[in-house]
């Protein structure tokens, strides 16, 4: 039987999840819902689906196996509770709301249903991020460094705090994620953010440029992740997690390894979006989380951190994280 997958929101990435499930063998995308529906209306064009502007009318009208949740930040506003209520399991792109109480609500309605969930953290996904995790297994680390540094998506949205939360909560949340995945959990940040509204290629946001957030870990070890969103040049993007006899890098899809007088370079060539896809849907059929590596309340741990680094920097103190 075919698994039937509905859409909330049919933007950006939508696009990439719209593309891995398609090549998936037994799945059928059905339902398309945006606030634009001329957007709407082109995703069901392309699948023989239907479109709508309203999830409440589009759940209640289609039948569905599972469904994805493709809106900024601020936009979870009760199409999850109402998935899972119907049996559906979820999808959720990251951040997973803009909020700690409005993610912690979806939760405890996930929890409750019993329904399967995932968050798009697809860094999970690369072959290279799973060889790193398990180079790193049972070794005391002593260092982590992550970064994400670029420029800023165009979307007005993204460049307004109120509905984005910024850089450090919308788009380096992917590397609070990987040094919770590889390193264990965080629970104290302290951060410092850049405004200059002069830099920012776009006019009207109040987004900072730049922060930094040092990082305690629950075992001790201590690590910072850097960020910027105002680069026309190149910037670098990964994590590196550091040990007594072992350094590794992730980057995308490559993992790089030192150790005394060795090193070593790993491409997994692989697409994460395509893994993760595939994760989800053999966990549905096979009704197995442990398939899942990353799901609703693993999200709602890597937004606590990524929140409370931005109350940090509000605050001028070190914010402990609780979830």
């Amino acid at each position: 039987m075919a698994i039937r997958i509905g859409f909330v929101g049919t933007g950006g990435i939508a696009q990439a999840h719209f593309d891995a499930l398609s090549q998936i063998e037994g799945v059928e995308l059905v339902a398309f819902c945006d606030v634009d529906p001329a957007r709407a209306e082109r995703a069901a064009a392309r699948f023989g689906g239907k479109a709508y502007t309203d999830y409440q009318t589009m759940l209640n009208e289609t039948a569905l196996d599972a469904l994805y949740v493709c809106v900024p930040p601020h936009a979870h506003e009760g199409a999850e509770e109402m998935a899972a209520e119907k049996g559906i399991h979820l999808f959720v792109e990251k951040p997973v709301a803009r909020t700690l109480e409005r993610a912690r609500a979806i939760e405890a309605a996930i929890k409750k249903a019993g329904v399967l969930s995932m968050v798009g953290y697809h860094f999970r996904y690369y072959g290279a991020t799973e060889r790193a995790r398990e180079r790193l297994q049972g070794l005391p680390t002593v260092l982590v460094k992550g970064a994400w540094e670029g420029g800023m998506p165009g979307v007005e949205w993204w460049r307004q705090h109120a509905l984005s939360g910024g850089q450090i909560i919308e788009q380096t949340t992917h590397i609070f994620d990987l040094a919770r995945y590889l390193a264990g959990e965080i629970v104290q940040v302290h951060a410092y953010f850049q405004h200059a509204p002069e830099l920012m290629p776009f006019s009207g946001g109040d987004v900072s440029a730049s922060g930094a957030v040092v990082l305690q870990f629950a075992s001790g070890t201590v690590g910072v992740i850097t960020n910027t969103c105002v680069l026309n040049a190149p910037g670098e993007t990964g994590i590196k997690v550091y040990t007594p006899n072992r350094v590794i890098e992730v980057s995308w899809g490559r993992m790089t390894e030192w150790e005394p007088n060795r090193k070593e370079e790993f491409y997994s060539r692989d697409n994460a979006y395509h893994n993760e896809a595939r994760a989800f849907i053999q966990a549905i059929r096979e009704k197995n989380p442990a398939l899942i590596k990353a799901d609703y309340s693993e999200g709602v741990r890597t937004l606590a951190v990524t929140l409370a680094a931005d109350e940090s920097a509000r605050t001028g103190k070190p914010v402990a994280i609780s979830v």
